[in-house]
């Protein structure tokens, strides 16, 4: 169904504006429109073309090619929305408006805000502009992993540096699947004991859920990858083939090393939109301040969210978008009709860590670590390699994201129900 594209006249107020026409935008509009066919609907996005932005991995593994990650936001978008092709400066929510980039706003009875979050570059020296030469690419940086695939190939000795910004980040394992997936490479090319593998972590664990370190360990030691924790990148010479790390250790002294690097995956730091992080309505991380259970504002009770921009401690993946639609779409409902708030959303996210090509370990993890498996044992053994998951993420979850998640069809997904006092 196409689209409804629209200039809205100055002052044009709508029941739920939607900020953001990614894979959260779209697929709480789906949820709504399945629930009551009779709220009108606007969803605020100036990009045209819309990302499958899980499946840039597998274009860096060699597995996907990269014309299947991306659509016309045309093909997408529901025509029964009012399609905004703007960008958003400002949320007025005492006045229920919001400014568009045009100087023009619109007005809304509900918000749901999924502005998806902003990859910083620029706290990295010198990362940006390296980018796509001298063997510095990213997995995270649009069009990008077709250049990682290039320069996996291409090395056959020398250093592979992987790094880990500080957290959050979207998918917190996708720094790791980029070098589980070049190391299985080498190794399959017989090239893996002339590549010095270096994984370069801000953080102090491998993995945020022991219970999946493990079956990640193994393939760590299977590659003989050097894990450097407390190693955080902070600059980066293309030319000169040098990267910085800002290093902390066990004493919590703090140094800097430099380590040159023949291919250099780097994933930035990552924040919330300005027009968030730079409002009233963020939390002290910068991130939207969201009810952990209902997705609902904490302090400005029409507004809603989700995905990547939330300030709730569950994982920013696009799985935890698949749970959380239904739980906004049937409390913004709810509030629109003055009735209680009864769905929950339980923290739930995963991450298909993708340790080697036909082998996943499937994490499934809600808040607190609380594993929330969702799948039949046989595609998720626990916390396991298997390869069934692996056909799940390569073959199934794409035309799921596609023609299930974006349409409102919510398989595994229905929301929990909270206590109403």
């Amino acid at each position: 169904m196409t689209s409804s594209t629209q200039q809205p006249v100055a002052g044009t107020q709508y029941s739920i504006v939607i900020v953001g026409g990614g894979a959260a935008g779209i697929s709480v509009a789906a949820s709504i429109h399945r629930r009551d066919r009779n709220i009108d609907i606007a969803v605020i996005e100036p990009s045209d073309t819309h990302h499958y932005q899980p499946g840039w991995t597998m274009v860096g593994g060699g597995v996907f090619a990269p014309e299947v990650t991306a659509r016309p936001t045309s093909e997408v978008m529901p025509g029964y929305v009012t399609w905004v092709r703007q960008t958003v400066t400002d949320v007025d929510h005492d006045a229920n408006q919001v400014r568009l980039g045009d100087g023009s706003v619109i007005s809304y009875q509900a918000l749901i805000l999924a502005p998806g979050l902003e990859l910083n570059w620029a706290a990295v020296d010198g990362l940006e502009a390296a980018l796509g030469s001298n063997g510095v690419t990213s997995n995270y940086r649009q069009g990008m992993a077709q250049y990682t695939w290039d320069r996996v190939q291409h090395l056959k000795k020398g250093t592979a540096l992987f790094t880990q910004p500080p957290m959050p980040i979207k998918c917190a394992g996708t720094p790791q699947k980029a070098m589980y997936l070049s190391a299985d490479h080498w190794l399959k090319a017989g090239a893996l004991g002339e590549v010095d593998v270096q994984f370069h972590n801000a953080g102090a664990v491998l993995f945020g859920v022991p219970a999946y370190v493990p079956a990640l360990q193994e393939y760590i030691d299977k590659y003989g990858i050097d894990v450097n924790f407390q190693s955080n990148l902070v600059a980066v010479n293309g030319p000169a083939r040098k990267a910085t790390f800002r290093v902390t250790d066990g004493e919590g002294a703090v140094s800097e090393r430099e380590v040159g690097f023949d291919l250099l995956h780097a994933v930035p730091p990552q924040r919330a939109p300005a027009f968030i992080r730079e409002s009233a309505l963020a939390n002290d991380g910068g991130w939207l301040d969201l009810a952990d259970d209902t997705l609902q504002h904490k302090t400005c009770n029409n507004v809603f969210g989700l995905g990547d921009v939330s300030g709730t401690s569950n994982a920013k993946t696009a799985a935890a978008v698949r749970k959380q639609a239904p739980v906004v779409a049937e409390n913004v409902i709810s509030a629109l009709r003055g009735q209680p708030l009864q769905a929950a959303y339980l923290g739930y996210g995963s991450c298909p860590l993708t340790v080697e090509n036909g082998r996943i370990v499937l994490a499934e993890f809600g808040y607190n670590g609380v594993l929330q498996p969702s799948f039949p044992k046989w595609i998720n053994d626990g916390t396991k390699a298997t390869r069934a998951a692996w056909w799940l993420k390569a073959k199934q979850l794409p035309t799921l994201y596609w023609h299930g998640m974006l349409k409102g069809r919510e398989w595994l997904a229905h929301p929990a129900t909270r206590t109403v006092e």
